[in-house]
């Protein structure tokens, strides 16, 4: 069973808001069990769908993907609906709860694996009205980054399933580490709220405060590791790197005397996500670089 709340009280808009689409992040689930314990009805004009546990088995699991097929939802959709359980709900979304809403909200994190400096997000897109009207949102949700990025692969995503159906999609990146904190729980349960306020969905004052304005457009803000071994992480999250800069190290671990494999930034810009765990595997997401567009 995947809990869901539903809040409907006038004419308004309908926003859905889905959390743990990725089971090991929990600032999403966090904020959206407490805003489905204390949104006022009275003060809503529409309706508000909240999933703070999307991907439930893998939630239940603290995975990121299912137990149960090993499926990573954010890779899954459009669905099929007789086939594994993780595409199962993932059409489910497709077909029942996507056709309802105006505006998706799905907070995500870094998980177990990853860490980010805390930004909401809007994707650059083909449909230069639909990238503004969430570019609104995204300024609305006020987080201390707002980042709008070109999405490199696509398919199989949430974020591609609300897009191809015209509906506004705003994300997150919170923090990481498989945990939450007080100050990304936060961010999260403001934004939300700014977003509902901003759309006229939810009654109330909007809360903003300063947001630097970054950009990731093309793959050289992505360094993927291409050898296992011990991590060193040169420039910690919001370090500012140029080209060329050595950002990480990967060190042998089954030999002492050997020297590290030094890995560089393909541009320069702020160091917005890293690899978490000590030890990274071939393949791995070692570090994110983003360009700062404003302050």
């Amino acid at each position: 069973m995947i809990p869901i709340t539903v809040i409907n009280h006038g004419q308004g808009k309908t926003a859905l808001l889905t959390g743990a689409n990725h089971g090991d992040e929990y600032e999403g689930p966090v904020a959206l069990s407490k805003l489905a314990n204390t949104i006022d009805i009275q003060n809503v004009n529409g309706r508000i769908i909240i999933v703070p546990f999307m991907n439930t088995p893998a939630f239940l699991a603290a995975t990121r993907t299912s137990p149960i097929d090993h499926g990573n939802m954010n890779r899954s959709f459009p669905g099929v609906p007789n086939g594994t359980v993780t595409q199962k709900i993932a059409d489910y979304f497709q077909h029942t709860l996507l056709p309802l809403a105006d505006i998706v909200i799905d907070i995500h994190s870094g998980g177990k694996t990853l860490d980010f400096l805390p930004f909401a997000a809007s994707h650059i897109l083909q449909d230069k009205a639909l990238q503004q009207e969430t570019e609104q949102l995204v300024a609305a949700f006020s987080a201390p980054y707002s980042l709008q990025m070109l999405e490199l692969d696509s398919v199989g995503m949430f974020d591609t399933a609300v897009e191809d159906a015209g509906k506004i999609f705003v994300t997150t990146e919170l923090g990481g580490g498989g945990s939450s904190s007080a100050k990304t729980v936060a961010i999260a349960e403001r934004g939300i709220t700014n977003v509902l306020i901003r759309a006229g969905i939810l009654n109330g004052e909007l809360q903003l405060s300063p947001t630097v304005y970054l950009k990731q457009d093309d793959s050289a803000c992505f360094i993927t590791s291409e050898h296992d071994g011990l991590f060193e992480i040169c420039h910690d999250l919001g370090a500012m790197v140029k080209k060329g800069d050595v950002v990480a190290r990967v060190h042998d671990m089954k030999r002492t005397g050997v020297k590290p494999i030094e890995y560089t930034a393909k541009c320069s810009g702020l160091v917005t996500g890293r690899h978490f765990p000590g030890v990274i595997h071939s393949g791995d997401n070692m570090l994110v670089i983003s360009e700062i567009v404003s302050a």
